[in-house]
């Protein structure tokens, strides 16, 4: 994704990305970034629940509008309703990704960091 939104900045277009891993996105330098803690594949919100959809999509634009110097990065506060801990169980594969096990240890110690807080 990184790239992708380079590339259509490159030409001219601004872009938004929102992401679940916003620490990761902001160090690829992107121009824009919404931070969600939503389970992965759900970046707008839960299915089917368009008023959370809409949230999120709104401060995309919010942030669209706003953003006068790049890299700019807006975290949500967006309350999961469901359990995290089950949400993202229900959603992970059997097996661990590759860039999920080549970054594990990063991962582990943004975590540790964001419990001290």
């Amino acid at each position: 994704m990184p790239v992708l939104a380079r590339k259509i900045e490159e030409s001219g277009i601004s872009t938004v990305t929102i992401t679940m891993m916003p620490d990761l996105a902001q160090k690829t330098r992107l121009s824009r970034i919404i931070g969600v803690e939503f389970p992965f594949s759900q970046a707008f919100g839960m299915i089917d629940d368009q008023a959370m959809q809409r949230q999120v999509a709104e401060a995309a634009v919010r942030l669209l509008e706003q953003a006068k110097e790049p890299e700019t990065r807006v975290d949500l506060d967006i309350e999961w309703p469901l359990d995290p801990k089950s949400a993202y169980k229900d959603w992970q594969p059997p097996v661990i990704s590759p860039i999920v096990a080549q970054n594990l240890a990063q991962i582990r110690k943004g975590r540790r960091e964001q419990e001290k807080k």
